[in-house]
């Protein structure tokens, strides 16, 4: 990559937060704790899932797959950052920049259709549970899981290719605390109308059409709980969706906030902090949220629970 006078692009400067010089080593204590716990938690949750034979069913293979992804995408991300709370170099190599926003964009669209296959998950275990064990097979989990994955591949691919395809001559200091495409394309001196509609096309398909995924999903979730004669069959059928809706909505309503706040100077800061949560906080709360709420969880977590007792 060259500049407007024929210098390469060796390294970006992440700018990171406005009083990040003032409250550099609180925000470090504080993001270190989020970070390690949000890495205690998913990873316990992915061994909890792999050695417990109750929670070998396709919901808990899906949630062992979204700790995966949560790790992975906070992971791209966190470990520099926290880097940049305590050197006074906040440098990121050109080729550093590139790789964090391939892996984060990859994870984080993955964790969008996971998020989806859930809602799937649920529809059919609710509303057509004679065919569940049918429609939900070892196989199909697999494909939805792997498409999730793909799909995360290529639109990570697509931006990341064509981000970093453009020349960059206004500067190399990223006004964010990581390499996303909206801030790196503030600095090309490129046409990046390409870059623009690319990312409202890919951007937009994937979060609407998981999105409505997800909505009709609990509409017809809904619509089956409410002609249920069984009170009690109503709680149960219910409480089986509340982690995986908590968890949907704290992820999309971040996001809406991101994407509708309107761009300007005085917004910047708070797509930051909108970014942070989205990014860093959300995979701490996931497992927390999917083992607080979650009866099967709760009970493997037990050390002293026995099989009889496991299943009352």
């Amino acid at each position: 990559m060259t500049q407007g006078n024929g210098t390469e692009v060796t390294e970006f400067f992440l700018l990171g937060f406005g009083i990040q010089h003032k409250f550099r080593y609180v925000l470090f204590i504080v993001f270190l704790v989020i970070y390690v716990t949000s890495m205690v938690g998913n990873i316990g949750m992915i061994l909890l899932i792999k050695t417990d034979p109750r929670l070998q069913t396709p919901m808990y293979f899906f949630l062992q797959h979204l700790a995966f992804v949560d790790i992975c995408y906070t992971s791209a991300i966190t470990p520099k950052m926290l880097q940049n709370f305590i050197v006074e170099n906040i440098s990121i190599s050109f080729r550093g920049c590139v790789v964090q926003l391939l892996v984060y964009a990859t994870f984080a669209t993955s964790d969008c259709y996971l998020l989806a296959a859930m809602a799937v998950d649920r529809y059919v275990a609710i509303c057509n549970p004679l065919h569940y064990p049918i429609v939900m097979s070892r196989r199909a989990c697999i494909q939805l899981v792997a498409g999730s994955y793909v799909v995360g591949s290529v639109n990570a691919s697509v931006h990341t290719g064509f981000t970093f395809s453009l020349s960059f001559c206004k500067s190399n200091t990223i006004n964010h605390y990581f390499c996303d495409v909206p801030p790196i394309l503030a600095l090309s001196c490129s046409n990046i109308n390409i870059n623009i509609m690319l990312l409202a096309i890919f951007v937009g398909f994937n979060l609407m059409f998981t999105v409505l995924i997800i909505f009709f999903s609990y509409i017809y979730i809904m619509a089956a709980i409410i002609k249920m004669s069984s009170t009690t069959g109503r709680k149960k059928a219910f409480s089986t969706c509340t982690s995986h809706l908590t968890a949907v909505t704290i992820f999309y309503g971040t996001l809406a906030y991101m994407y509708l706040q309107p761009h300007s100077n005085d917004s910047q800061e708070n797509i930051k902090v909108a970014s942070v949560f989205y990014s860093i906080v959300i995979p701490m709360l996931n497992p927390l949220i999917y083992s607080l709420r979650n009866k099967e969880v709760k009970e493997a977590l037990k050390p002293s629970c026995l099989d009889i007792n496991c299943y009352r």
